[in-house]
């Protein structure tokens, strides 16, 4: 590397180069594995990390704000969290590393990082385009996560919860799962701090879903006041499969989430439904590209946000209908509550439709609290405070209460109101 590009380099740039470099003789992986982390650093080395010129990082110029790049990591300890749902099978990976006692019955489990030994993993690992920052420095750093295979008619009684546990410093994590025909089952993919230390991760999960099968897959970010966290979730959906997939962001100081799903398989649906949290000074990313390739398929997404304080949040919506891709029905909107005059929201739904007898619509809005529901609760008796705390939990739950599990609702609301309680 010259000097010419070094003088261009961030300090986060920097120290990226410096961690792989120092790293790259203990990250796991073959002959081909290890040449493919070379490109993928040296790509990302020569294009640097996005910016606003990029557009689809137009709302997050991640090169500049990404300062710096945390070393040390404390002690995550070395077991599982409780699970979220009592009964649940858990897979843990604490501080990077799959806990080599995890199992789950009736599933085929293997540690990510045997793949990369022998190279079995390196068909996955490389990033989806130019513009993949996610997917190049997941491909560069990746040292360990879990392969899930889902035998076909398997059905989950009990959620399945993948444990991502870290207590700062750096983490990055796969996890590929296929679901095989005629599957039944509940995935929550959680992503939880343990402690204060600031922390970088990156993680991609990577879903083929089967024919005929209804699958409900839950992300639930919960990082640290002070984490950067780059998330990825690629999913193919299958003849008949129906996927309801639930993401909610409430922690990190920086976070960019992509959802890239293509719809391969005629008479598949998608439901997507989104929740962030956004406090003090944090800035939320989540950015979907949403492929429709056949005929015959349906998806609606519904985004809600909650902003308080300074904090910025982003939703990029692409939905592409391709020419084959007759009778689609697709549907799109993000709702917004602005708590604070200082707060930001950022709204991008595009629609690229190349077929000519689909449905397709999005829609977007802005607001604060309705001030006839507030007066309505106030003349009741209800303080301003409480009265608006319980206006913002019914406009987020009602998305939670979709899922119609109680157990799931129950512990998915106490989250929220938790962050609710701790920020409002």
């Amino acid at each position: 590397m010259n000097m010419q590009t070094t003088s261009r380099l961030t300090a986060a740039e920097t120290a990226l180069i410096e961690a792989f470099n120092q790293q790259i003789g203990d990250l796991p992986g073959n002959g081909a594995v290890t040449a493919l982390r070379d490109r993928l650093l040296d790509d990302l080395k020569k294009a640097g990390l996005p910016t606003r010129r990029i557009e689809a990082w137009h709302y997050t110029d991640f090169k500049n704000l990404l300062r710096g790049l945390p070393i040390q990591a404390g002690d995550a300890g070395s077991d599982p969290l409780e699970p979220l749902v009592a009964g649940s099978s858990v897979l843990a990976v604490i501080q990077g590393h799959a806990n080599q006692k995890a199992a789950a019955e009736g599933l085929g489990v293997s540690a990510y990082s045997e793949s990369l030994r022998d190279g079995s993993a390196a068909g996955g690992l490389d990033a989806l385009g130019s513009d993949d920052a996610v997917g190049r420095i997941n491909g560069s750093f990746v040292r360990d996560g879990y392969v899930v295979d889902v035998p076909d008619d398997t059905e989950l009684e009990d959620p399945l919860e993948i444990q991502f546990i870290h207590a700062g410093g750096q983490t990055h994590t796969r996890l590929p799962v296929s679901f095989g025909a005629g599957v039944k089952a509940t995935v929550i993919e959680r992503h939880r701090a343990v402690t204060g230390d600031a922390a970088f991760v990156s993680h991609i999960s990577d879903i083929t879903v089967g024919k005929g099968t209804e699958l409900t897959w839950i992300i639930l970010q919960q990082q640290g006041a002070d984490d950067t966290h780059l998330g990825q979730i690629r999913v193919d959906l299958g003849t008949d499969a129906k996927l309801r997939l639930f993401v909610i962001n409430a922690g990190g100081k920086l976070v960019r989430q992509e959802l890239h799903i293509k719809v391969t398989g005629e008479g598949a649906d998608l439901t997507l439904r989104g929740i962030n949290l956004l406090g003090a000074e944090s800035h939320t990313d989540v950015t979907m590209v949403l492929g429709h390739d056949v005929p015959h398929t349906g998806s609606t997404e519904v985004i809600r946000n909650v902003v308080f304080d300074r904090a910025k949040g982003v939703f990029q919506g692409m939905i592409r209908v391709a020419p084959d891709a007759q009778k689609t029905d697709a549907k799109m909107a993000c709702n917004t509550l602005l708590m604070s005059d200082d707060a930001e929201f950022s709204v991008k739904p595009e629609l690229e439709i190349f077929a000519d007898d689909v449905q397709c619509g999005h829609g977007a809005t802005v607001t604060d609290i309705d001030a006839n529901h507030l007066y309505y609760m106030m003349a009741r008796g209800i303080p301003e405070n409480k009265a608006r705390a319980m206006l913002v939990n019914a406009f987020v739950s009602e998305i939670v209460e979709e899922l119609e599990d109680e157990a799931l609702v129950e512990a998915l609301e106490g989250v929220i109101s938790a962050w609710l309680e701790k920020h409002a």
